[in-house]
């Protein structure tokens, strides 16, 4: 039986480094935790072979919101899959197309002025080790990601929720993507 944090080598690589912070944090509130870890939360009664299709990983925030991979589909690296984030006041979006955009994204330089202070060395630590593994770059601002892409798989994950979900959890859902109603 394998040690590994996940079936997932970016996962796996990422855990390293968490752990080799000590303690730190690289990004404001982002932690990876037990791996598909339990979110019936959010979908409720849903069957379990849609349960199935979130991977949850890691804390967005401080507060509790958290990643989760979505297997939109049959595909067999984990790894690019869209990474949705569920916030803790209902908040929902998908955050990244895939895992190493999400890295590219957690890179970014955090608002506060604080957290800037307080993370610099880990966030220093987590650039070297971004260029390192992946030869990834810190992106300038959230906006140099592929939107269009985003928008298809919001799109997507709005139609899959549709699939199983409440009245009232299809219009929570479908309220927070900002979407009107989920075509095909």
């Amino acid at each position: 039986m394998s040690d590994a944090y996940s079936p997932i080598p970016e996962l796996n690589l990422l855990k390293e480094f968490q752990d080799s912070l000590g303690g730190q944090f690289f990004a404001p509130g982002f932690e990876l935790f037990e791996y598909n870890k339990d979110v019936d939360w959010f979908c409720g009664d849903a069957p379990d072979a849609y349960l199935d299709r979130l991977i949850p990983f890691a804390y967005a925030t401080s507060s509790g919101s958290y990643y989760a991979l979505w297997r939109c589909d049959d595909r067999t690296d984990l790894a690019t899959l869209p990474v949705i984030f569920f916030g803790d006041e209902g908040d929902l979006w998908v955050e990244a197309c895939n895992l190493r955009e999400l890295f590219h994204l957690l890179a970014i330089e955090p608002d506060d002025p604080e957290d800037r202070a307080r993370l610099a060395s880990a966030r220093q630590r987590y650039h070297v080790w971004l260029q390192q593994n992946f030869g990834l770059t810190p992106l300038d601002n959230s906006e140099d990601v592929d939107g269009e892409v985003l928008a298809e798989y919001t799109r997507r994950f709005a139609v899959w929720v549709s699939e199983f979900a409440s009245a009232d959890l299809l219009d929570h859902v479908l309220s927070a993507l900002d979407l009107d109603i989920p075509t095909s």
